[in-house]
């Protein structure tokens, strides 16, 4: 039965060239940046990132309407609001009017009692 056998300094030597140059060759094998394939994957992302921009702009588009809306309903509440506390001060007034002239009618019809 034969043993181990420890590599030596140039088996290590020449195993770390030999990893250097298959790395070279993966690098030298992928396609460049003018090959079709390169070119169309390329062109892909591009209309995927397109695609999202535009889908973006639709989503803020849409949310911007949404506020604007929500805007709007706020300010058409609040004018109601205003309308009603308005009509409730219109009545206040009123009732207070009918009220003082009660009131100056029943201190007229006293002062004409006692005459």
């Amino acid at each position: 039965m034969s043993g181990f056998k420890e590599p030596g300094f140039a088996d290590r030597q020449k195993a770390a060239q030999e990893a250097r140059r298959n790395i070279l060759n993966k690098f030298r094998s992928q396609p460049g940046p003018d090959d079709p394939a390169v070119k169309a994957r390329q062109a892909e992302r591009e209309a995927l990132a397109a695609g999202r921009a535009k889908t973006n702009l639709a989503r803020e588009a849409a949310k911007a309407e949404r506020k604007r809306l929500e805007e709007e309903a706020a300010a058409a509440a609040a004018a109601e609001l205003l309308l009603a506390q308005e009509e409730v001060v219109a009545r206040q007034v009123a009732l207070e009017a009918e009220q003082k002239v009660a009131r100056d009618a029943r201190y007229a019809a006293r002062k004409q009692k006692k005459r």
